[in-house]
């Protein structure tokens, strides 16, 4: 497989050169064990802590097994030798002014963090590696967003390449080899990482009924998430539900986005939305085999609606920031699908399945500037033509393309 170069570089470079320690964490799959080899591999020794001889070593002898791999040193998949970090804070104390000589790996967010919070606090930057965002899978790592670029060309989204890179997702085994079944590939990865992750998170009685809730929250991607409705189409009890929902957070499957609340004198709707965090692995939960089904089928605009919130996602994630992402809704029915807290300004983000951009389509950003005036910036349509337009002050019409080329 060809090295495709992540947008974390700099940052996975930059943390190792200021901090003790770095640790990545991601889903499985995504590169992180490629990314750290690529940028410390002739530099740091390796080692896997997945195998169970290996987890059974370090954890008897925790300072014998750091003598014998001794820094600098990449440690990958430290969630099953938890009790290391707190001898690897020893080495690190001992040295304190060295820097980068520990690079740890995790695919458990949750678990991972709490430990690192706890031993390595101060000593170590946490980054996070999603699968591929679509400006790295194009070879434009660098790409800008619609927002931020200072010059802006059209990229039309050919219709057959764009539901094509939909079903297939972002993980770059499946990236780099175009050839792969993707439906055979998906269906691994479901069964034997996502539910061996489930397992070593959380005891998990049914697993037929944890998969039942993995597809009903599928087809459920980029809808105000009512738990109660799926405990009770599933039969099983609300707090199961909720317990189920933050493994898959845990294990970087789903996030969950807020709404955006501000004092506008109006009640928003506080109840939160659900997305898979790859639309290849949501299209296989919810069946879909080809593009054409994609495209033309009732998830159509969920699948649309997720692909560009997930690029947003892995875009600001990759840069090492931590994304402030939203929705807007009202009880009367006026809703921005994505609102980026960008800092300097909130960039509300309307996604349209449609290839034809018209004005009514602005209607939720005025609404929302109506309400919010001066802390509204620029406001997007992100359609699938390849046209690009005003359609109000200051609301434009993107084409995907546009999104990530």
């Amino acid at each position: 497989m060809s090295y495709i170069v992540r947008s974390l570089e700099p940052v996975l470079l930059r943390a190792a050169a200021e901090f003790p320690a770095v640790v990545l964490t991601g889903p499985r799959q995504s590169g992180k064990t490629t990314l750290l080899m690529h940028c410390f591999g002739q530099t740091h020794g390796y080692v896997s802590l997945e195998p169970p001889d290996v987890r059974s070593a370090a954890a008897a002898d925790p300072r014998g097994f750091l003598d014998l791999h001794p820094a600098p040193v990449i440690l990958d998949e430290v969630q099953y030798a938890p009790d290391l970090l707190p001898y690897i804070k020893e080495r690190i104390d001992q040295r304190r002014m060295d820097r980068g000589r520990f690079v740890l790996t995790g695919s458990q967010n949750l678990l991972v963090a709490e430990r690192v919070t706890e031993s390595l606090a101060g000593r170590a930057a946490v980054l996070r590696l999603l699968p591929l965002s679509n400006r790295e899978a194009e070879r434009r790592p660098d790409a800008s967003l619609p927002w931020e670029a200072s010059s802006r060309t059209t990229s039309p989204a050919r219709r057959g390449g764009l539901w094509l890179d939909i079903l297939r997702g972002g993980y770059p085994e499946l990236v780099t080899e175009p050839q792969r079944d993707l439906n055979l590939w998906h269906s691994s990865y479901i069964q034997t990482y996502l539910e061996r992750d489930v397992r070593s998170i959380r005891q998990v009685g049914d697993l037929a009924v944890f998969q039942s809730f993995i597809r009903a929250l599928a087809a459920r991607s980029g809808q105000l998430l009512n738990l109660a409705d799926l405990s009770r189409d599933l039969g099983v009890a609300l707090n199961t539900v909720k317990s189920w929902l933050s493994v898959l957070e845990a294990t970087y499957q789903v996030f969950v986005l807020r709404p955006y609340h501000a004092n506008t004198g109006k009640r928003l709707v506080k109840t939160p939305k659900v997305y898979f965090a790859d639309t290849g692995t949501l299209c296989h939960l919810v069946g879909l085999r080809d593009p054409e089904h994609a495209a033309a089928g009732p998830m159509a605009g969920a699948l649309f609606e997720t692909a560009v919130v997930v690029e947003v996602l892995r875009t600001l994630v990759h840069r090492g920031e931590e994304p402030r992402l939203y929705f807007w809704r009202t009880s009367t029915g006026s809703e921005v699908d994505l609102v980026i807290d960008a800092g300097e300004a909130l960039i509300p983000i309307e996604m349209k399945l449609s290839s034809t951009p018209r004005t009514q389509m602005a209607e939720g950003i005025t609404s929302l500037r109506a309400a919010l005036g001066d802390l509204v910036g620029p406001g997007y349509v992100v359609h699938q033509g390849d046209i690009r337009l005003s359609l109000a002050p200051g609301v434009t019409a993107v084409p995907i393309g546009d999104l990530w080329r």
